[in-house]
């Protein structure tokens, strides 16, 4: 078995938490360290975390970072599990989703950031057990390479190109089993690791093709470890930054071919065209997990919820779109998802105002008193885990954490704000539509009626549903009466969420539309709406029109997308296109592609990303999935293997429009 084969069995077996961080250890630790402070017992549990992990490794991986499945007493282990849930340490709340500090750790090496920390116990307590793991990997590697640059970084600050990259892997890897912070990603490769590539290049240390192959590796210890249905992030170029790793990043792609991590490009006015090309290149080629983000928009944006200018450049895709910025965030992500329609739908049991404005200003005001909830909620949350929890390694790579000698959970981060996001916008905007004209201006039934048809999900009313569904217009056409809802939602929607302040440190609370798979999951729960949606079906993702609405072709959907406001929409704000393979396969309309995109991001468009995938594959992959079980496909914001979704999902995929042309 090769090493992408070995990565893809792995995947489908293995996540952190079930698989790498053990119930035997957390209840050893935490019934050994009872009465300590509450810093020190987290740091104590994280070095046993790593103590306990055992290294994999080939003499021709150039890096190690595989991990050994731990061998369990199940008898003891269900016992550890029931303390462990009785001692009321699993808490609610966000982790992760972030690119850790390097700076500190490039330039001192672990010894010198400990020395750094020495101001906070648990801090050096956590920089000791990162480097006993270290230590430990050197001596289970089967290479002598790769055994001393172990050694060498377990202390030092990384010398070369394969040191730093075993860096990033081994922090990766310690904050996410030490801390059980998940989807800590590799960020912006680019930026960190270029001056090790090209000092290395220039003393005949390492070719590019060494460098490429160990970032295909990184991307393959990802695979192998990551739970289906989550995501990491790469970022790549933006801000006039386009050099040898940023192609290589998006090229290690095109040979493991999986489904993490997904690379965002960052795309601007001033991305090198070499850039963009190996991009649309790639998508072109069915590579789905390249995903194109406005970086300039992005930047403001940031500028906009308070980052610095000179900063505002240092951003990731913390897994899927949502924005974090690099190396400073305790932001917690998608808290909450709203259900856009099922809020419309609790509304109409209770509408408000005479006409249809008043009908509209009454719905928001419900959402937006669900807004105000869910932003206390997560208030409470961060009390709970300001009294309840550390996370002193991912503290160690998280600035201001050491300045300020306060753990992430205490507000140590310098970035603290909270982010939401809002899923089923399309269905919603169409639903107004349709309720604006057949109850407000064509008066064919009444609230009331349209209540109870939605309530017997179009039973015996399947002409009624056709016309709701092809009578008015749709989002995603260019068209003014369907898009115009959208503006009027999403500036309501961001003002209310611009009222409230977040824990700690009266930071925003940011909008987003991106929808992971919420738009399954809340779907599922969600009754019929007007639209001519059936109850059950999953809503529209992201930012784009609903499923096989847009009739006018690429560019009026383009239009629409981009005729509102992203600057916003910092919580990740996902437009999906989907062509046949015919469609992109000559020289010409790859070009055409590249020129959309241009025209999205000139436009105003937060985030774009690409499925070339026919219908007739999709289905040969439900009746074979055997046969099929690399296939990847975009879903709301992240990748997945199709094979590996809900039927309900792979329906959804198959059912979105498909372009045969450009």
């Amino acid at each position: 078995m090769n090493a992408r084969e070995r990565a893809l069995d792995a995947q489908r077996k293995l996540n952190w938490f079930s698989n790498h961080e053990n119930g035997i250890v957390w209840a050893r630790s935490w019934r050994a360290t009872e009465g300590l402070p509450l810093g020190m017992r987290y740091a104590e549990l994280g070095a046993a975390r790593l103590a306990a992990l055992d290294f994999l490794h080939d003499p021709e991986e150039p890096l190690i970072g595989r991990l050994a499945v731990p061998e369990l007493d199940p008898a003891e282990n269900e016992r550890a599990w029931e303390f462990i849930h009785a001692s009321g340490v699993e808490l609610p709340g966000q982790t992760g989703h972030a690119e850790p500090y390097y700076d500190d750790l490039f330039a001192l090496g672990l010894d010198g950031l400990r020395e750094k920390a020495g101001g906070t116990p648990s801090f050096v307590r956590a920089a000791e057990g990162l480097s006993a793991m270290i230590e430990r990997a050197a001596g289970q590697a089967a290479a002598e390479e790769v055994a001393a640059a172990c050694r060498h970084i377990a202390h030092e600050p990384p010398a070369t190109f394969r040191e730093a990259i075993q860096l990033v892997w081994f922090v990766m890897t310690a904050i996410q089993i030490g801390d059980r912070a998940a989807l800590v990603g590799p960020g912006r490769l680019d930026r960190r690791l270029i001056r090790f590539y090209e000092a290395d290049l220039a003393a005949g240390r390492l070719t590019r093709g060494e460098a490429l192959r160990m970032i295909e590796t990184l991307y393959l210890f990802i695979n192998a470890s990551c739970p289906r249905g989550l995501a990491y992030a790469v970022m790549a170029g933006g801000s006039g930054v386009c050099n040898e790793l940023t192609l290589l990043s998006l090229e290690a792609l095109r040979k493991t071919r999986l489904v993490y991590p997904s690379v965002g490009v960052c795309w601007s006015f001033d991305t090198p065209d070499e850039l963009k090309t190996l991009a649309v290149e790639l998508i072109a080629d069915g590579i789905s997990n390249v995903a194109v983000f406005n970086d300039e928009l992005i930047r403001r944006s940031m500028v906009r919820y308070g980052v610095p200018a000179e900063d505002a450049s240092e951003y990731i895709n913390s897994t899927c779109v949502e924005i974090t910025p690099c190396g400073a965030s305790n932001v917690y992500v998608a808290s909450p998802y709203f259900s856009l329609c099922a809020l419309l739908l609790d509304y109409l049991k209770e509408p408000e105002g005479a006409g249809y404005a008043a009908f509209r200003a009454g719905y928001l005001k419900r959402a937006g008193r669900e807004i105000d909830r869910a932003a206390e909620e997560q208030n409470r949350v961060r009390r709970i885990r300001r009294e309840r929890m550390r996370r002193p390694i991912q503290s160690l790579f998280t600035r201001d954490c050491i300045a300020r000698g306060l753990d992430i959970e205490e507000g140590g981060a310098r970035y603290n704000w909270v982010e939401c996001s809002f899923v089923g916008l399309a269905n919603l905007a169409d639903s107004l539509t349709v309720i604006r004209r057949e109850v407000f201006e064509q008066k064919n039934l009444t609230l009331p009626e349209l209540r109870d048809v939605l309530e017997r999900n179009f039973e015996n009313a399947e002409a009624l549903r056709q016309r709701f569904l092809n009578g008015s217009p749709k989002y995603g056409n260019g068209n003014q009466e369907a898009d115009g809802e959208i503006p009027i939602i999403t500036t309501y929607l961001a003002a209310r969420c611009a009222r409230q302040r977040m824990e700690p440190d009266d930071s925003h609370f940011i909008p987003g539309t991106f929808c992971w798979e919420m738009h399954q999951r809340l779907g599922a729960e969600c009754g019929a709406t007007p639209d001519g949606r059936r109850a059950g079906f999953p809503f529209a993702d992201g930012a784009g029109p609903a499923q096989g609405r847009e009739k006018e072709g690429p560019t009026a959907a383009v239009n629409s997308v981009c005729s509102w406001n992203h600057l916003p929409m910092l919580g990740g704000s996902a437009f999906n296109q989907r062509y046949t393979a015919a469609a992109v396969a000559t020289p010409a309309a790859r070009e055409n592609l590249k020129q959309l995109i241009d025209i999205f991001i000139r436009f105003g468009g937060f985030e774009t990303q690409v499925n070339i995938l026919d219908a007739a594959r999709l289905k040969a992959a439900q009746l074979h999935p055997e046969e099929h079980r690399d296939l990847v496909v975009r879903i709301g914001g992240y990748t997945d293997y199709f094979t590996g979704l809900s039927p309900a999902m792979q329906a959804e995929v198959i059912q979105r429009t498909q372009y045969e042309e450009l």
